[in-house]
């Protein structure tokens, strides 16, 4: 099986962002202007200044192993193969970066593999992460002589197991910290315009919320919706994160508590925009506390939900059946 997550740059410098944002943004699943409007305007006007921002971003948030997405990915990507004992070979790949989709398809080739499971790292499916991911798959394997089987989870957003789990990190950290005055959701945010075009995105994040705080047993008072990381001018999803956090002491509330249920694990997204500036922001608002919830990461239910919807996907391969 391929376990599919985003990607990062191999260092925190502005060489190396500049590399990956450059593969990042030209992306038409990414961005989808026309070719002859937005490469001008990413090599002449974001690509010479962006990189330095986002490399001091990175920085702030790198460990001695490495970028946190890679590390927390690859322990992820172990923790799972030996859960599944063999039965299954496992290797992850970014959609961005190393280590590629391309080498990875490589290297399941060369074993001989003839059946191919996808599972992209996003819980909820948009056309900007998951249908990516599927492309980037698709043009490797139309380089290969002998092309496998293949088969693919596009979602899991209101799997019970992944509900299970979520509901598990917030009330470990409850017992552990206590419980704030609101949960605030961030979720990725995408332009609003791709959402009108039919991704499905937004109605599974809503989604998600919605049988978390019943899983919680909540009132809908208690847990907010917000939509993080929006760049550019035209409308992304909205109520926006920053402004959210900047709002919520003016309405009284003191502590809040942050999850961002749409990152299988903790990566820039999270660590540096919610729990350091997101941190800033309310605190500068007038806020006291702000905990950041962490992502599912390697833990045991993370492993555990992740088995089970390869199991379910592997029905009828192990036996030839359909």
């Amino acid at each position: 099986m391929l376990l599919l997550n985003l990607g990062t740059p191999a260092a925190p410098t502005p060489a190396a962002v500049r590399r990956y944002l450059a593969e990042f943004l030209r992306d038409r699943r990414v961005v989808d202007y026309p070719r002859w409007l937005w490469l001008p305007l990413l090599y002449g006007a974001i690509l010479p200044w962006r990189p330095r921002r986002s490399a001091c971003a990175y920085a702030s948030i790198w460990t001695a192993q490495g970028s946190p997405l890679l590390v927390n990915s690859r322990a992820l990507s172990e923790r799972l193969a030996q859960a599944l004992a063999g039965r299954v070979r496992v290797e992850l790949a970014m959609r961005y970066g190393e280590p590629s989709i391309a080498q990875a398809v490589a290297r399941l080739d060369a074993a001989g593999v003839r059946r191919l499971l996808l599972l992209p790292l996003y819980p909820q499916y948009s056309a900007t992460t998951t249908a990516s991911a599927f492309d980037g798959v698709f043009a490797a394997l139309g380089r290969l002589r002998r092309v496998p089987e293949v088969r693919s989870i596009a979602e899991y957003h209101a799997a019970p197991e992944y509900i299970a789990a979520l509901a598990q990190g917030v009330e470990a950290h409850w017992r552990t910290h206590g419980r704030g005055e609101r949960l605030l959701l961030s979720f990725h945010g995408i332009p609003e315009r791709y959402a009108r075009a039919g991704d499905p995105y937004r109605e599974q994040c809503l989604a998600t919320a919605r049988l978390l705080r019943e899983r919680l047993g909540v009132d809908e008072r208690f847990v907010c919706v917000a939509f993080q990381s929006r760049v550019g001018r035209e409308p992304w999803l909205q109520p926006y994160t920053d402004e959210r956090l900047r709002q919520l002491p003016r309405e009284g509330v003191r502590h809040v508590q942050v999850l961002c249920p749409g990152f299988a694990v903790d990566c820039l997204e999270t660590l540096e925009e919610i729990a350091l500036r997101g941190r800033e922001q309310f605190l500068a608002a007038g806020g006291a506390r702000l905990d950041y919830i962490p992502a599912l990461n390697d833990s045991a239910a993370h492993v555990a939900l992740l088995g089970a919807l390869i199991e379910r996907n592997l029905r009828g391969w192990h036996d030839g059946g359909a």
